[in-house]
């Protein structure tokens, strides 16, 4: 297996273009955090033709909803959420910029396209490794949505959070590439 690949964001569209789906990446910079509650409010207000709060210039957006922090702790589990609850919004926030998404599972082809299209690019995090995870996180602030609790929008400074390209900006999907390989290597077809 090779080395991670050390990326420092922001994910610029060049940058984006030289990851793969299967690479290992060691991620360092600013993300931000929401889930579907504050993408529903961040697409309102786009329609609306109001700013975000945040510059969605090269982001990438961690779908996550943190557990209170304990004493002496910057932030508290922060494990993937699932990031199907987001497809509805993601393709909305790629179009005004935003590059990066982190989260766990399948997305739909209306994301993949989207990100086809603006270079965008899914990184997959550990389900259950929350606490692993918070590690990597370096500093949290509120910046909106406070009154969404778990699901405020804040910014992270990570350090070398450890992830996996899932889909990468040309479409190509871990989970089905991964999937074919194993029913190839043992003989079977997708179809029954």
């Amino acid at each position: 297996m090779s080395m991670p690949k050390k990326i420092q964001l922001p994910l610029t569209e060049e940058l984006a273009r030289t990851l793969h789906a299967g690479d290992s990446v060691l991620l360092t910079g600013t993300i931000y955090t929401s889930r579907d509650a504050g993408h529903k409010r961040m697409c309102e207000a786009l329609a609306r033709g109001e700013e975000l709060p945040f510059d969605p210039a090269d982001a990438t957006i961690y779908y996550v909803g943190p557990t209170p922090a304990k004493p002496g702790q910057v932030i508290g589990s922060a494990g993937p959420t699932t990031s199907g609850r987001m497809d509805a919004y993601a393709p909305t926030l790629m179009s005004v910029g935003a590059r990066g998404m982190i989260g766990k599972g399948a997305r739909l082809p209306e994301v993949v396209e989207a990100m086809k299209q603006y270079g965008g690019v899914y990184f997959g995090a550990i389900g259950g490794a929350g606490a692993l995870l918070a590690k990597c996180i370096k500093t949290c602030e509120l910046i909106a949505y406070e009154d969404l609790g778990a699901e405020a929008l804040r910014k992270l400074y990570v350090e070398e959070m450890p992830l996996v390209v899932i889909i990468d900006s040309e479409g190509r999907n871990l989970y089905e590439e991964g999937r074919a390989a194993y029913l190839k290597a043992h003989g079977r077809n997708e179809e029954k």
